[in-house]
């Protein structure tokens, strides 16, 4: 699986959707888009609502639930989630990322455009909240 980086500053949900459904960010936006969702609404990175119906209709298969994050050996091989938790007046927000093991080896393909890598495995510096485990 390839990282697909984030078009838009807000556009971290689409990206990791992208990422998981193996399209382009232009793609993924095309058909977020034709849904009604667009990078800009907080509810992309506030809620999970947006995401869950983006992966549906790519066909991806996601639990019906959010699990805290214990550690990164205790993840499923396909994840997609919430790092950078935080509230703000009231109302939480988090930035999009994918994990993936791939042959035994994990990494966090991570959206942001300014990172040097997206292909994270700095796994002391990533502070997941919970995840939502992706099953196809």
């Amino acid at each position: 699986m390839k990282p697909v980086i984030q078009e838009e500053t807000t556009g971290c949900g689409i990206a990791a959707c992208a990422a998981l459904a193996g399209v382009s960010y232009a793609e993924a936006k095309r058909k977020a888009n034709a849904l009604g969702i667009y990078a800009a609404d907080t509810a992309l990175w506030s809620e999970t609502g947006h995401v869950r119906k983006l992966l549906r209709e790519f066909g991806i298969s996601v639990s019906p639930r959010e699990t805290p994050f214990e550690s990164w050996e205790h993840l499923p091989d396909r994840a997609l989630m919430a790092i950078k938790w935080r509230m703000e007046r009231g109302r939480p927000f988090w930035h999009w990322v994918v994990f993936v093991r791939e042959d035994g080896e994990a990494t966090v393909l991570d959206s942001k455009k300014a990172l040097t890598s997206n292909v994270r495995r700095d796994f002391g510096h990533i502070r997941p909240r919970w995840y939502i485990q992706v099953s196809s």
